[in-house]
């Protein structure tokens, strides 16, 4: 692939993560800079090499890196004989934010228990509107432990094949 068809499907690649990242919440830049950090070489990143890349202010990249950092995503380094920070993919980072559903799903299901406690002498009717999403909330808590457990194992055994 030549060096132009590259910069293309990079440009596609950044702006279908950007789209994706969008959709679940994240303001578009956030999304960019995710998806142009999954894919740069070297693999850390100056705020002027973040704006320049993905043609944004300084201003936007530093308030979207200050985000992407409090979601334990990102992470700034800084590197020796710098006077400059860098942005990097945080390792584990995306193990983090598998805990963290897994940890907003137990959040949920406990909230929608406690909405029932409140509906216990009512219609039955009512409480219905509670127990899907107690149930689906249950489930989830529990899924997502489980599969992260089966993921900590599997690295753990590509970790020890690697070595």
């Amino acid at each position: 692939m030549n060096s132009e068809a590259r910069q293309f499907e990079q440009r596609h690649f950044i702006e279908d993560v950007a789209l994706f990242y969008e959709h679940e919440g994240l303001p578009r830049m956030a999304g960019r800079i995710l998806g142009w950090l999954l894919i740069c070489d070297p693999p850390h990143q100056s705020p002027d090499e973040l704006a320049e890349v993905l043609q944004a202010s300084k201003g936007s990249i530093s308030t979207m890196t200050r985000l992407l950092i409090q979601m334990d995503l990102v992470e700034r380094i800084g590197l020796p004989g710098q006077r400059r920070d860098y942005f990097r993919l945080k390792p584990g980072g995306w193990s983090q934010m598998i805990r963290q559903e897994a940890f907003k799903a137990s959040t949920m299901r406990q909230l929608a228990e406690r909405g029932r406690g409140l509906l216990e002498n009512q219609e039955p009717e009512l409480g219905k509107r509670l127990e899907e999403l107690c149930c689906l909330y249950a489930f989830l808590a529990k899924e997502y432990t489980a599969l992260f457990e089966r993921w900590e194992r599997k690295c753990q055994a590509a970790t020890r094949k690697r070595r």
